[in-house]
């Protein structure tokens, strides 16, 4: 799982024997396998774009790897047998141009099932489908891999494919593996504030905020206008913020972590914000509603992929392969930090960067809260929010988590 342009399709062509490995092993059965032909490997693809043969009918094109491997052999059990497992039987004997997209996927995946592989490997096999089909398709997916017992490394920038289908989800950043948990861990545990903001609908609202440690008081984390207290008795993972006192740090909080209600119904480790209602977004079953709390949103490089720049005239390719171009953009995420605050660190005075408006003219909200369609909110209204400290999220100025406290706690000289 990441965003285009992250490496996951080269990575994917790595294992079936597609693209070159110039570094690092390939494990195939605990046995090393960077040398073996794609043929020797017994993968299956899926692809994107379905990849049929437009002249072979759906049992041409199952039985097409059949044939392949053991010509003159009479293949038409398994292929019925496949058709039965994903429900085309009546269409085994139409052609790609007379089915429709997600048929197509059904015969690409069937003719992948049919050479019964070692492993399936999938490239965004559902990306070209409209939503209702996409999530049909996934429930027969998950069935289908649970059925035949097979490895599979499905590829997608869709956290929620990656979410319901992954028994392991890997979070890729520019060629750099970010994290590689269940689907519960990522969700939960981010690794670092890119897997936070990545991961999760609506994407997790994340602030600019400066921690507060007074030997004789209480600790706060400063957003600005407003400031989270914590509650006494500190819990061991507000303990352990002590030691950023005065350093800017990187609040994450999800959208169900804040509520809107009245100060008194208050429960035990929720603190009291108050916003101003800039947006109301209706989603049917639930509303989004956009605050302005007078804080300062933090920014997470490379969620999306960069616009490309126009290559200049006469040149037809980049220079370098495309596993050199994702080595050096690897150098440079481990070397610099993986998250900035409205822009990098300084040393010197502070600058003030120029705020970022809304199309009229208007400030964007900076906290996003999930609430029910049955709450009346509209632009302009003071709401009180309700934060619970349980669900936030602390990642210092290189976007590491801190809060809840990672496994490995780090030394007091990083």
């Amino acid at each position: 799982l990441g965003p285009s342009g992250c490496g996951k399709s080269t990575l994917l062509r790595m294992i079936a024997g597609l693209e070159e490995i110039t570094e690092g092993r390939l494990l195939l059965d605990g046995e090393y396998a960077n040398d073996l032909l794609p043929a020797e490997r017994r993968m299956s693809m899926v692809f994107q774009n379905f990849a049929l043969y437009p002249n072979m009918t759906t049992r041409g094109n199952i039985g097409f790897p059949l044939r392949v491997e053991a010509p003159g052999a009479d293949h038409g059990p398994r292929v019925d047998a496949t058709a039965r497992m994903l429900g085309i039987e009546d269409l085994l004997d139409r052609f790609p141009a007379q089915l429709s997209g997600g048929e197509r996927q059904r015969v690409a995946m069937g003719r992948a099932i049919s050479r019964r592989p070692t492993a399936f490997l999938m490239d965004e096999p559902l990306s070209n489908l409209d939503a209702k089909l996409r999530n049909h398709l996934r429930a027969e997916i998950t069935g289908l891999t649970r059925e035949l017992g097979v490895t599979t490394v499905y590829v997608t920038h869709d956290q929620s494919e990656a979410m319901s289908l992954g028994d392991r989800v890997a979070v890729l950043r520019g060629g750099v593996l970010q994290q590689v948990d269940t689907p519960r861990t990522v969700y939960a545990l981010p690794r670092n504030v890119f897997v936070a903001a990545f991961i999760g609908t609506p994407r997790i609202n994340l602030l600019r905020g400066l921690v507060r440690a007074p030997l004789d008081g209480a600790m706060t984390i400063s957003l600005g206008k407003q400031f989270l207290r914590l509650p006494e008795p500190l819990s061991l993972d507000h303990q352990l913020l002590r030691v950023q006192q005065g350093r800017e740090v990187i609040v994450g909080l999800r959208s169900e972590a804040v509520r809107i209600a009245d100060p008194a119904s208050a429960r035990p480790g929720e603190v009291l914000l108050t916003g101003l209602v800039e947006h109301v977004e209706f989603q049917g079953h639930e509303v989004l509603v956009h605050f302005n709390t007078g804080s300062r949103p933090a920014v997470v490089p490379d969620l999306e992929a960069p616009r490309p720049a126009a290559r200049p005239a006469g040149r037809r390719r980049r220079d370098g392969t495309v596993l050199g171009r994702l080595k050096e953009r690897a150098g440079v995420l481990r070397a610099g930090p993986v998250a900035v605050a409205d822009g990098p660190a300084d040393t010197g005075p502070a600058v003030t960067a120029p705020a970022v408006t809304a199309p009229d003219g208007r400030l964007p909200g900076d906290l996003i809260v999930r609430t029910t369609p049955d709450m009346h909110l509209r632009h302009g209204m003071q709401v009180p929010l309700l934060v619970d400290l349980a669900h936030l999220f602390v990642f210092d100025q290189h976007g590491e988590r801190i809060c809840p406290a990672p496994a490995r706690l780090p030394d007091l000289e990083e």
